[in-house]
């Protein structure tokens, strides 16, 4: 199977491709805009800016991939709601540019999304829930996804919260990331205790992509951990973890922070449908900080 992954250098993007590529049943194709900040041992790299309609075109009329894991997006909430040509750019014409190269050649399309759809009155939710974004950067990726679910494509939507890991050039930063370095260098920080998430090991993430890429599964899927948790839960639980002050963490809630974007305040998935019907087990958050210390060391 022909399987080629957007957004390659990404957390996710390079979770999952370095996923695929052990995989003896796969061709990979991992793209990206610039050069790939990592190295494949047998899949393909090919250059691909997702909103650039000729090369998007091009690239995948060239390749023919039987699956499209489209993972490449615009993520910075903050930044989304001041930049919002960019951000419909990059997470609405960049999805409408792909289904309509895919639907030429028929590849099956598995889309990532995010649970900033939701406008956090209630949580944990199910594939069933209404959207009602709070955001222009919920807005842009609900617009993504009916970019998918109107087309003629086989698909599948893929949607995951709070997504936290570590990449071998540590540029992405995330919360376990940024709670670390911050105790280890003695500094005080606030975290909010009244927003409640599900959040989500990259590996998780990338697993749940290679099963539903596999399977060719069709529909909307919830991918992400278990465990709600508000991000002063997953603060105290890494400073315990990597045995840190958690006296320099101060409980507070999210009238205290002045942020463009609005968040919503409860989201968290329930993953029934994805174990049931793909086969997926995430890591609790304790055996996710396991990893993340694994490959720290």
């Amino acid at each position: 199977m022909k399987i080629l992954v957007t957004g390659a250098n990404g957390l996710l993007g390079q979770k999952l491709c370095l996923l695929l590529d052990k995989d003896n049943d796969v061709d990979l194709i991992a793209t990206a805009r610039g050069k790939l900040s990592f190295v494949l041992e047998k899949g393909k790299f090919v250059v691909l800016d997702v909103t650039n309609p000729q090369q998007v075109e091009e690239v995948i009329s060239t390749e023919k991939p039987d699956v499209i894991i489209h993972t490449a997006a615009m993520t910075n909430v903050d930044q989304c709601e001041i930049e919002r040509q960019a951000c419909w750019l990059n997470n609405v014409n960049a999805v409408e540019f792909l289904v309509s190269a895919s639907q030429k050649i028929d590849a099956h399309f598995i889309h990532v999304s995010t649970d900033f759809i939701f406008d956090g009155t209630h949580g944990p939710l199910d594939e069933l829930a209404t959207p009602n974004p709070v955001s222009y950067y919920g807005e842009s990726k609900r617009a993504g996804e009916q970019a998918v679910i109107n087309s003629k494509l086989k698909w599948a939507i893929l949607r995951t919260v709070l997504v936290y890991g570590i990449t071998s050039d540590m540029s992405r930063s995330n919360i376990v990331l940024w709670v670390k370095k911050s105790l280890e260098e003695g500094k005080k920080i606030n975290v909010v205790d009244d927003q409640w998430r599900t959040p989500t090991l990259a590996e998780d993430l990338a697993m749940g992509c290679a099963l539903a890429a596999k399977q060719k599964a069709m529909g909307i899927y919830n991918i992400s951990g278990e465990e709600m948790m508000t991000p002063y839960d997953i603060a105290i639980q890494t400073a315990d973890f990597f045995q840190l002050n958690k006296s320099l963490i101060h409980q507070t809630d999210s009238t205290q922070f002045k942020q463009t974007a609005k968040r919503p305040p409860k989201t968290g998935f329930i993953i029934k449908k994805a174990k049931t019907q793909l086969g997926y087990e995430p890591h609790s958050f304790k055996e996710g900080l396991e990893v993340l210390a694994t490959q720290m060391a």
